[in-house]
């Protein structure tokens, strides 16, 4: 796991930098932990304010995932013991924290998995990582792809096929070098 670069002397910028460069791992993580989409935002919404509170005990330099699992994980189980006190809570605590232990054990290899894509990422040609983008990040749908690219449905659906065959050897390639 990385230690968090040092981050700027004003801790609100600072927040605000680690907070961005952790969002969507800090999202995938409550929402793994919880059922529902909406009472995934709320807990997310109380972790953010949480770690706001707490920020000065953060220690610059250190990680801040983390710090920011802690919280998270406290946040989920706060919800789920507020939810065991209403009779349709079917997830225990003990099942909250063992998914996070899991979740925990795994973070180095997908942070390192993560890293690898982002690589692979960059070597792809721009038309090629346009559609990825497209695809993945903007949930554009194939129909949408090939009127911004100017392809064929058949052909998007033929080049997205084959990008993700590269980036898959693509990342076993650099998994297999950094292990």
């Amino acid at each position: 796991m990385d230690a968090t670069p040092l981050p700027p002397a004003d801790p609100t910028e600072a927040y605000v930098r680690l907070v961005a460069q952790h969002d969507r791992w800090l999202a995938t993580y409550v929402y793994s932990l919880v059922g529902s989409a909406a009472d995934a935002d709320d807990i997310l919404q109380e972790v953010k304010v949480t770690m706001w509170r707490q920020f000065r005990q953060f220690e610059s330099g250190t990680n801040f995932r983390a710090w920011a699992r802690t919280i998270a994980t406290h946040q989920v189980l706060n919800y789920r013991r507020a939810e065991k006190k209403r009779p349709a809570s079917a997830v225990d605590e003990q099942f909250i924290e063992i998914v996070a232990a899991e979740l925990d054990r795994r973070a180095d290899l997908l942070d390192r998995q993560s890293a690898a894509l982002k690589t692979c990422l960059a070597k792809l040609p721009e038309a090629h990582r346009n559609l990825v983008v497209w695809r993945y990040y903007e949930d554009c749908g194939v129909e949408q792809i090939a009127e911004k690219s100017r392809r064929s449905v058949e052909a998007v659906y033929r080049l997205l096929s084959r990008i993700r065959h590269s980036l898959g050897e693509c990342v076993s390639r650099q998994m297999a070098r950094t292990h």
